[in-house]
């Protein structure tokens, strides 16, 4: 069986599409979806260990994410094999040669995502017209140097944690992946007077039971410096943020990092998910048996992409903010009430959700389902 035909189910995807030019050294692979509710909208990934699997997963968690905040964007997910720390040049000959192949394929739109930024959105941009995440000269809303997503995390995190019976002021956190999700996310629930007691990036884990200072930690990260660097708390492994005991844990990197080797050293009250697919089912069935609740990164994590198909229509960053917050804080309590028996998996409630969405958009579409 095909690539294509393996990955099908009643939803999508779309389209697959694998981009080579050995002229530039570019390899890519564009899948498209689902688009019934729109053109799709999701970010270009680059890193050196991609895959087909991955990015056929990323772009259903966007189809579901679009649909769960109700936008008129299906999902769709693109990425570059690549190491996205090479020179500038090459990078930026690399990604303009991706945006020109796929200059036709008008069901999908380009965002930022892990490897890319609102610069390499920019250079899509000048290519092709067609991408979100532009930088603020560009006339775009910036996602992650203002952190849209982050701010979309806290109110999540807000709605979640009263349904949880956890008290914000005093709460402690914990952040594995203190990058442009991890960081903003610590730094607006500490405004709700969240403590930051654990921060993990590719280089290691800073531990500190007392309170991490959050902006001096930003500052060392905007130097090119890791968490591990800095002059205060514990230093720890990378893998040992998973055994810090915190109230809330927020996973903001790579996918699949929880698993069912180590969902059983989490020790935390609530999860919402900042990264897009990092935890396996299995991984997240666990900790719904062990009683600790994870809201699902469609609907914890669309900030991005709700200020994201925002700017593409036109809007400003305040009305972008102030529908984040409208959107998620209404998903996340419309989530919360269909959890009350406590029997139902926070996933398969959500999944059922975004997917009602969904199929209800492609009963209106005239060829086929997609």
């Amino acid at each position: 069986m095909t690539d294509a035909f393996r990955f099908a189910d009643d939803l999508g995807p779309h389209k697959i599409i694998h981009v080579f030019n050995p002229g530039v050294g570019l390899r890519a692979i564009l899948v498209v979806d689902n688009v019934a509710t729109g053109p799709s909208i999701g970010g270009l990934r680059m890193a050196v260990d991609v895959s087909i699997d991955e990015c056929v997963r990323l772009a259903r968690a966007m189809t579901l994410k679009n649909a769960a905040a109700g936008l008129q964007h299906g999902g769709g997910k693109s990425v570059l094999f690549g190491d996205p720390k090479m020179d500038k040049p090459q990078k930026e000959r690399l990604i303009r040669a991706l945006a020109c192949a796929l200059r036709d394929e008008r069901d999908y739109i380009f965002g930022p995502d892990m490897g890319t930024d609102e610069e390499c959105m920019a250079w899509v941009h000048d290519e092709i017209g067609r991408a979100v995440g532009l930088p603020a000269a560009c006339g775009g809303i910036p996602l992650d140097e203002i952190g849209a997503t982050g701010w979309g995390l806290s109110h999540a995190v807000e709605v979640m944690a009263r349904h949880c019976k956890i008290e914000l002021g005093g709460a402690t956190l914990v952040v594995q992946g203190f990058g442009a999700v991890g960081k903003h996310t610590a730094r607006f629930l500490a405004k709700l007077g969240v403590v930051l007691v654990g921060a993990a990036d590719s280089r290691g884990t800073l531990y500190d039971p007392e309170g991490i200072d959050i902006e001096a930690l930003i500052v060392l990260k905007d130097q090119g410096k890791s968490v591990v660097d800095s002059p205060s708390g514990e230093k720890l492994t990378c893998d040992q943020i998973i055994d810090i005991p915190c109230d809330i844990w927020v996973p903001a990197a790579r996918p699949d990092v929880v698993h069912e080797g180590n969902v059983h050293r989490l020790k935390a009250r609530l999860v919402a998910q900042g990264a897009n697919i990092p935890f396996t089912y299995q991984a997240e069935k666990c900790l719904h048996e062990r009683g600790i609740v994870c809201i699902p990164d469609f609907i914890a994590n669309a900030g991005g992409v709700i200020c994201a198909a925002m700017e593409y229509h036109g809007a400003g960053r305040a009305a972008a903010f102030e529908t984040i917050a409208e959107k998620i804080r209404a998903n996340t309590e419309a989530l919360a009430k269909r959890l009350v028996c406590g029997k139902t998996l926070p996933r398969d409630a959500a999944l059922e959700l975004a997917r009602q969405r969904v199929i209800a958009a492609m009963t209106t579409r005239r060829w086929g389902i997609f």
